[in-house]
């Protein structure tokens, strides 16, 4: 039904819409990586900034609804993307998230299959090309683009 929906709403070039994701780095540098049940890949967490949602309140939330992380500082801003090449008119904010606690760590389901933390030589296969892209530019390895 979500995969249906997706597919509905990326047709309509009318709709514009705002994502939240964020890249959680621990002590050892490597960074959080979620793969979803529904979609190829691995991505950062993060999802839909709902209606009158701040976006920092969005960030929190995604990130701890898909991976048990509890931000705690305000996140850094890392920039507004374009991801126009699979959904007209979607935004993504990217923020980096150094302070945080895991209280818990949730169990696979039926939309994070699973998740973990991956060092930078070392990271799974099938990274989604817009997360291999941001954190090369994150971490020094190319310049910036404005395109997710």
């Amino acid at each position: 039904m979500l995969t249906r929906l997706t597919t509905l709403l990326s047709k309509r070039d009318d709709i514009v819409t705002l994502g939240a994701q964020g890249i959680v780095v621990d002590a050892e540098s490597r960074v959080l990586l979620v793969r979803h049940a529904y979609r190829p890949g691995w991505h950062f967490p993060g999802g839909g900034v709902e209606r009158g949602e701040e976006i920092e309140t969005a960030i929190t939330r995604e990130v701890l609804e898909e991976t048990g992380v509890v931000i705690l500082e305000p996140p850094e801003l890392i920039g507004i993307f374009s991801h126009f090449d699979d959904y007209p008119g979607d935004h993504i904010v990217l923020f980096r998230i150094d302070r945080w606690r895991r209280d818990s760590i949730p169990a696979p389901n039926a939309e994070i299959a699973e998740h973990g933390f991956f060092a930078l030589d070392a990271l799974p296969d099938l990274v989604s090309p817009g997360t291999l892209r941001r954190l090369q530019e994150v971490f020094g390895k190319s310049e910036p683009s404005s395109s997710w």
